[in-house]
């Protein structure tokens, strides 16, 4: 069976377990999704009114949100600004883009918080040439931390296989990661899009230790919830679909696949738990 004809099939038979908490209102979180255009390729659902009754009829109420504008455009205020726009009145939860290599990246900040009104930051350091050991990046870690806004690093936004030739952009080193977030002991970080490249179990249970969590978009394997959650109890993981870039029945699907205690699924479904 083709894959697109599987998800079409299976994606009502995923939704199931859902479909009581979204008839009453408590449904989930999406931690991961992105709007605008990505532009190497068209992607259906990409902006927010097409996007929003999508997620919405599998039962997430609320989806994190970045801008794939915000890994190329050298204006990312503006490119926050639109964001912002995008997500008034909708499901989103815009997350700021903020690249600390540029001069004036504090102000960038205050206006997200401040002006914006968004709910975190989002950062893509393989797209904006830092490392994570970078004094630019602990400060940034520094300044969410004293702004009590939560940090989303974006560890990888495609298959190295399939980017374009002349934009090839490898994962995120996060081994100087553990050394860095002792700087700001207090700052919450998510890593998205990780499980497709990290996957050493003491890795994930050291950065787990340390209140970093993890989403599910690109978490393969049969039964990979499961076998995650055994692998690596501590490093938590909350659901994430990557939509639109992948499609979020997929994401649903894994957890259908996975056997899951009630505990379990609620810290997947809400981060809460």
């Amino acid at each position: 069976m083709k894959r697109r004809a599987l998800l079409t099939g299976a994606a009502a038979t995923a939704a199931l377990p859902f479909s009581t908490a979204q008839e009453s209102g408590a449904g989930f979180v999406d931690s991961n999704v992105y709007l605008g255009e990505w532009p190497f390729r068209k992607l259906p659902h990409s902006g927010a009114r097409e996007l929003e009754p999508k997620l919405k009829s599998l039962g997430i109420t609320e989806a994190r949100t970045g801008s794939f504008e915000a890994l190329f455009h050298r204006d990312l205020d503006a490119a926050n600004a639109t964001l912002s726009e995008q997500c008034q009145d909708t499901i989103f939860l815009p997350y700021g883009a903020i690249n600390p290599t540029l001069p004036n990246w504090e102000r960038s900040l205050r206006r997200i918080k401040d002006e914006f009104g968004m709910r975190g930051i989002r950062l893509h350091p393989n797209y904006h040439g830092y490392s994570l050991d970078d004094p630019r990046f602990i400060a940034l870690l520094q300044s969410a931390e004293k702004n009590d806004l939560p940090v989303q690093i974006a560890i990888r936004m495609e298959d190295v296989r399939t980017q374009h030739p002349k934009v090839s952009v490898p994962d995120v080193d996060t081994r100087p990661l553990p050394e860095s977030l002792r700087a700001a002991p207090g700052v919450r970080v998510q890593l998205l899009n990780a499980l497709g490249s990290l996957r050493d179990s003491m890795t994930l249970e050291r950065l787990g230790k340390l209140g970093v969590s993890f989403e599910i978009a690109m978490l393969e394997g049969i039964e990979g919830v499961r076998n995650q959650l055994d692998r690596a109890p501590n490093a938590r993981l909350q659901f994430g679909s990557y939509a639109p870039f992948f499609s979020p029945e997929a994401a649903l699907l894994k957890l259908q696949e996975s056997i899951l205690t009630d505990t379990e699924l609620t810290v997947l479904k809400t981060g809460v738990g």
